[in-house]
């Protein structure tokens, strides 16, 4: 018998591996698909969970890996008991300093065109971290 209560136990992972192209976007979201089905998410889950993982693969594609398509981004869902999916996406860039970036809601920055993705995935995920010095976002749902 493990030691492992049943909310501690790992009910599924899925991995992707992804080239830095923009046709990558649709792979994640067709899997975020698949697996909110399969554990019955809510719809603002689901938004939230799409919305925050497919930002966080299009900043490892064009920030962390540069476009380049020979570069990889790796994406691996993880579920623990019934209520928790941890994503975690992976780049082959230099990483950078989260702590490092501009307000978004800035008065001076409002009118940016970008730099709102980490931002979004900060409101959107239940919690958010960087690891391996920013080269890996591990975003946490509660589902």
């Amino acid at each position: 018998m493990s030691n492992q209560s049943e909310a501690q136990k790992v009910m599924f992972t899925r991995h992707l591996v992804l080239n830095s192209t923009p046709d990558a976007i649709h792979l994640v979201e067709s899997a975020i698909d698949e697996i909110s089905h399969e554990l019955d998410f809510k719809d603002d889950v689901y938004g939230n969970v799409i919305v925050a993982v497919t930002e966080a693969v299009n900043n490892s594609i064009i920030h962390g890996n540069k476009s380049d398509p020979d570069k990889l981004v790796w994406v691996e869902f993880e579920t623990l008991g019934s209520y928790r999916l941890t994503v975690r996406v992976r780049d082959e860039g230099p990483g950078f300093d989260p702590n490092n970036l501009s307000d978004p809601t800035a008065p001076e920055n409002l009118i940016n065109i970008g730099g709102r993705g980490v931002f979004l995935m900060q409101q959107l995920s239940d919690e958010l971290s960087f690891l391996d010095s920013g080269r890996i976002a591990q975003l946490i749902f509660n589902i």
